[in-house]
């Protein structure tokens, strides 16, 4: 039997929404939710047709849908039905306007190298600013970000001990799902395990890849890396990845060269895709990350020049997908201080970065040279999510502990 962990929720009780529609009959409708639920049902039965008591759920945030299920043993199963959960989901993403992004942060403890126990959400405003708008306790303890979906976010664990736990929560709802991956230990010092995660549009789905990679010294057998991965649907079928064009990527080496290692969610098949050739020549290389940069997968390389030695970023963008030869390069000098954490590109192709040194975050213009402080604390881990939607994913599913506040 697994075992699941009771989330610790914040309240989810608050103010009704207030419903600003025009229409005559809506504002009736809104004069009848602060009746009593049994002569609220009563009343929409008789006044309302169905099909517009659902158009109008649909069109809810999820703080009051969560609410709404008290209303009546009808709205309850309306509101807990899968389709219903897939058209609000479509829905909120049709009327999502916010075009500047969201940043999904876990800040550092102050004073401390622990993070803390919560999530932080903040909107990236039209005038550079940021503004927070959520702030959600996790579901364990010592969890990092791996990527976020349709208002899912899954977690992982790096720690040798609990590596092995992966999470799919919802925290607009505060339920989550517990995924136990096979127990591998990480022994040596450079055993490694990266964590993709990804949506999958045909099948509806939410997938987890989990590589594990084993480091040898030459003339040892060579003990293969594994991957394993996780559906929402099936539960156990079998560094972060970057999904992008239906796959997730991961930066990947062999014995004499590196390479994109791609896995797409719907055949569940691994390609590789080369790196532009000697991509590294004349570079003392920092830091290599995938990106999504401006639309395009891209491969953005911190370090210095070993003729300057001057800080610099090269900015590598596949023109078109999969086309080795479409590889391009833009060279950009930056300022003194070397880049140690690179957390993502904004949809308008600033880079998020923290330098050596330094306690804050900043986003980096390729374009103007322009560095903004992002007015946050300093993030433990940290994502860039150009589409912000809250849904009630995982609403429906089995395996799903949550418990509320008294």
């Amino acid at each position: 039997m697994k075992r699941t962990t009771l989330i610790k929720p914040l309240s989810i009780y608050s103010s009704p929404h207030k419903l600003e529609f025009r229409s005559p009959n809506l504002v009736e409708y809104q004069s009848i939710l602060i009746k009593p639920p049994m002569y609220r049902s009563i009343l929409l039965s008789h006044r309302l047709p169905d099909d517009l008591v659902y158009e109008i759920l649909t069109r809810l945030p999820v703080k009051s849908l969560i609410r709404f299920r008290c209303v009546s043993k009808s709205w309850y199963r309306t509101i807990t039905d899968s389709d219903f959960i897939t058209k609000h989901l479509e829905r909120a993403n049709l009327l999502s306007n916010n075009n500047n992004g969201c940043l999904l942060c876990n800040p550092y403890r102050n004073g401390q190298y622990s993070s803390c126990d919560y999530l932080c959400t903040f909107v990236c405003n039209t005038d550079r600013t940021l503004t927070e708008i959520s702030r959600f306790e996790f579901p364990s303890d010592d969890e990092c970000l791996v990527g976020f979906s349709n208002g899912i976010i899954c977690l992982a664990n790096h720690d040798e001990e609990f590596s092995h736990i992966l999470y799919l929560w919802n925290p607009s709802i505060r339920k989550f799902k517990k995924l136990l991956a096979t127990p591998t230990p990480l022994i040596e010092p450079f055993d490694n395990s990266a964590f993709g995660f990804g949506y999958h549009s045909q099948n509806n789905d939410y997938k987890i890849l989990r590589f594990v990679s084993f480091w040898i010294d030459r003339g040892e057998k060579v003990r293969p890396a594994e991957a394993e991965i996780y559906t929402l649907i099936d539960s156990i079928e079998s560094s972060l990845c970057i999904f992008f064009n239906g796959a997730l990527h991961s930066l990947a080496s062999s014995w004499d060269h590196r390479f994109v290692l791609s896995f797409d969610l719907n055949d569940e098949r691994f390609r590789k895709i080369l790196l532009p050739p000697n991509y590294l020549d004349g570079v003392f290389v920092g830091t290599e990350n995938l990106a999504v940069f401006k639309g395009s997968l891209a491969l953005i390389v911190f370090g210095a020049e070993v003729a300057e030695n001057d800080n610099i970023c090269h900015i590598w963008v596949m023109k078109e997908y999969g086309v080795v030869e479409s590889w391009t390069k833009r060279s950009v000098l930056m300022a003194l201080e070397e880049v140690e954490h690179f957390f993502g590109c904004t949809i308008n192709g600033e880079l998020l970065i923290e330098k050596y040194g330094h306690t804050q975050s900043l986003a980096f213009d390729p374009e103007s040279l322009n560095e903004e402080i992002l007015r946050i604390p300093e993030p433990a881990c940290m994502i860039y999510t150009a589409n912000f939607v809250e849904s009630l994913v995982l609403l429906d599913g089995l395996n799903i502990s949550s418990q509320s506040k008294n």
